[in-house]
């Protein structure tokens, strides 16, 4: 699948900072103030010491109303640093995001170690603004900062054994306090199937808001997939590796009958404890019909064609 190149653009059509942090964004949502408000003010601020390369618009992004950059980087899960959506903020200052580096090998051809510069320089940055769906009926709308992850794949060359791709997150107990308990195995694993990760959609965010990943949000590099619940967005991916079988995911392992491998958004498969009929923007108070694909359906139905999507939850 051909990768889409964003045409260049002119610097005084790109976004600057100061429009997205406008006063609608931040005040945006008596919910996610009150959230916000219940943290540690630099909690939410502060942003790891990279610099982000100029990026682009994106064709891909939803037109929709963002939620605020207050909203995004103080209501989490990142169970690495507490199972509260609160603890991620107030816990992730100690992730040293710099120097970081990904191993990326397996099934290619030329496996190699990138680091965050060499990542940064593989493709033209994009600013995508993306739903977010989480399994639990929440979301939010987020404007991301990355690159294709096949931008990265290309670089590799993926044999034809490599027919899914496995993440993994970095494991630190001394940098992420909550692998100190058990509530998951360690080291967080997540996979997708070659033809998911290959597609447009897909892409290793570095950034929000015009900024580096907060810690809280995965830095300083996470897996984002727009029509899958937020789980399988992977976050601080330490690893990647291209298989010939299917990968277990760490949530799949932990509790198989509720978070299946392909976990595509589908209001039509509820969780065994809940319905995913519905959802709640954060910001907002009353609930919204949850799209098929989160959305996305006409950029990604057809890679499940003929699947049993009750089956393949």
């Amino acid at each position: 699948m051909s990768v889409y190149r964003p045409p260049r653009i002119d610097p005084s059509e790109i976004t600057p900072e100061g429009v997205y942090l406008n006063r609608r964004d931040w005040m945006q949502g008596a919910a996610g103030l009150a959230l916000a408000s219940l943290l540690p003010a630099e909690a939410a601020a502060t942003a790891p010491g990279i610099t982000l390369p100029t990026f682009y618009k994106s064709r891909y992004s939803t037109a929709e109303d963002k939620n605020s950059y207050e909203q995004i980087t103080s209501y989490n899960n990142f169970y690495e640093f507490g199972t509260d959506k609160g603890d991620p903020a107030e816990n992730a200052h100690t992730l040293r995001p710099t120097p970081w580096s990904v191993e990326v090998g397996g099934e290619v051809a030329k496996p190699r170690r990138f680091d965050l510069d060499s990542l940064l320089k593989l493709a033209p940055l994009e600013e995508r603004i993306y739903r977010l769906r989480c399994v639990e009926g929440w979301s939010m709308v987020i404007p991301w900062v990355g690159l294709p992850l096949a931008a990265l794949l290309k670089q590799v060359e993926p044999t034809s054994r490599g027919k899914f791709v496995e993440f993994t997150t970095l494991q630190s107990p001394e940098q992420m306090p909550g692998q100190r308990t058990r509530v998951l195995d360690w080291p967080y694993v997540e996979g997708l199937r070659i033809d998911e990760a290959m597609h447009p959609l897909t892409i290793l965010a570095v950034g929000l808001y015009g900024r580096p990943l907060p810690n809280q949000n995965g830095a300083p590099i996470r897996l984002v997939v727009p029509w899958k619940y937020g789980f399988k967005s992977i976050k601080s991916i330490v690893r990647i590796r291209l298989v010939e079988q299917q990968p277990t995911s760490s949530w799949t392992r932990s509790i198989p009958s509720e978070y299946g491998f392909y976990s595509n958004v589908n209001p039509e498969v509820d969780h065994p404890r809940w319905s995913q009929a519905t959802e709640r923007r954060i910001g907002e108070f009353s609930k919204r019909k949850t799209l098929m694909f989160n959305g996305y359906a006409e950029e990604v139905a057809a890679m499940y064609k003929g699947m049993d999507l009750r089956r393949y939850y």
